[in-house]
């Protein structure tokens, strides 16, 4: 018997360069979208170990925008963001930073973009 596997489309979305950045926040900023950022690099064992956890997120709150940076690909987005370890994960609202976990915490990353969810959503 030949199992079906059933791939799902991914909900994160990967920032390829700076301009796509721009684009990206500017679109969440005029929808009044709220955003989570998983800044990652390739080489990052923890960082990469977090990217389910981002996936599973990003299924369970589709109210907020999950992007995906890669610092060595975009360099120039994590120095405007001031991002020196990975993973860090900003919180963010109308192209501002609401809050920022850095370190490869699942409990720490869920509690805080529950609470993020709950404060966007109160305020609606």
């Amino acid at each position: 018997m030949e199992r079906q596997i059933k791939r799902v489309k991914s909900r994160v979305v990967k920032v390829e360069s700076e301009d796509s950045w721009h684009f990206f926040i500017t679109q969440a900023n005029n929808q009044d979208c709220p955003v989570m950022v998983h800044f990652t690099a390739a080489w990052c064992v923890p960082s990469v170990a977090m990217n389910p956890l981002f996936e599973e997120l990003a299924f369970s709150y589709q109210d907020i925008l999950f992007l995906c940076v890669d610092v060595d690909d975009v360099k120039g987005v994590a120095s405007k963001m001031e991002i020196n370890a990975m993973p860090t994960f900003l919180l963010m609202k109308q192209g501002t930073q609401i809050d920022k976990l850095v370190g490869a915490n699942p409990d720490e990353i869920r509690k805080k973009v529950a609470g993020f969810a709950h404060q966007i959503r109160s305020h609606k």
